[in-house]
């Protein structure tokens, strides 16, 4: 099963109103994992952003400039999410963005949904914890996914955190079993902890873990504006082999 994250960032709340889309994010799961393959774009939206968006972005009208427009990366963008399904917060927002940004660019072209399934996450929440905040920061929170560095909404950064609330919120997963035995049994007693340990396997990271963990630098050095410190100091013994996602 191969999915996308989704995540934009806009002009404005209003697409009535002629807002565009300045920022693009997208990360690929396949079964379930960070493949390490992302997408992420800055576009000139040719308006400036309403001061309540900026507010949320913090992507000033000056720094869109020199971006390419919506036309320019079109194509790419198709090709990234043909065939998968798309998961998105509050899908209609997103969505009603880009596919204006698709009929101004060509109307043959037709509407997102057309070439992709999407799965809300939104009205997932929703139906999970009625009556409640659900918002991505409110579900940040309650599924102990770490937002701590997010000063401003940013699509790539909010597309890693969206991927974890969602893998959280329809795992399915009960307590943790270690050869048969539930997790519980390892506070049991001194003895139960010692017969267990021989059944547990070291298990050095494998490429998808890898990419997962650089894509979540990926999402600090963006919300930051500069490179994590774990990148810059030596990498820590049993991390030797990961590599920078393509």
């Amino acid at each position: 099963m191969r999915q996308v994250v989704l995540d934009t960032e806009t002009t404005g709340l209003n697409v009535e109103r002629g807002h565009r889309v300045i920022e693009i994010g997208c990360v690929e799961l396949l079964e379930r994992r960070l493949s390490g393959r992302k997408l992420h774009y800055y576009l000139n939206p040719d308006r400036q952003s309403d001061e309540g968006a900026l507010a949320v972005h913090g992507i000033s009208d000056e720094s869109l400039r020199d971006k390419p427009r919506f036309a320019e990366i079109v194509g790419e963008l198709l090709e990234f999410v043909q065939g998968a399904e798309l998961v998105i917060h509050n899908a209609e927002f997103d969505l009603a963005f880009l596919d204006f940004e698709l009929e101004r660019v060509d109307p043959e072209l037709g509407r997102m949904r057309d070439r992709v399934g999407v799965t809300d996450t939104l009205t997932l929440a929703r139906e999970r914890y009625p009556g409640q905040r659900n918002n991505l920061d409110a579900l940040c929170k309650r599924l102990n996914v770490d937002a701590s560095h997010r000063r401003y909404h940013g699509a790539l950064l909010d597309a890693h955190l969206l991927v974890e609330v969602y893998l959280a919120m329809t795992a399915g997963q009960g307590a943790f079993e270690f050869g048969g035995e539930r997790a519980g049994a390892l506070v049991a007693g001194r003895t139960e902890v010692a017969e267990l340990l021989p059944r547990l396997l070291v298990r050095l990271a494998d490429a998808a873990e890898r990419a997962a963990h650089e894509a979540r630098l990926d999402a600090m050095a963006c919300a930051n504006r500069r490179e994590p410190v774990w990148r810059l100091l030596a990498a820590p013994a049993g991390l030797a082999e990961a590599q920078t996602v393509a």
